[in-house]
């Protein structure tokens, strides 16, 4: 599917892109984490639709990665 000439593919890279940016705009990093896991599962959503994994794998690594650490930060190290 196609829209004004970007697939779907392509937007929910954008968006991935969009949610990335706007969680650096947050003043409290527990929102920040979570809107950037968004972003994070869109990235490997988008990561597994690249034509090939071998174009898309490294976008899955880096972004499961991110989402490890924000996962962490969030729920597995209380202070």
């Amino acid at each position: 599917m196609e829209l004004f000439g970007i697939t779907g593919t392509e937007y929910i890279g954008y968006l991935a892109s969009l949610m990335v940016l706007i969680s650096f705009t947050m003043k409290n990093v527990k929102t920040l984490r979570f809107v950037n896991m968004t972003g994070c599962i869109l990235f490997v959503i988008y990561g597994f639709l690249m034509p090939t994994l071998r174009i898309g794998l490294p976008i899955i690594i880096a972004n499961v990665a991110i989402f490890s650490v924000n996962l962490y930060y969030l729920f597995l190290k209380r202070e």
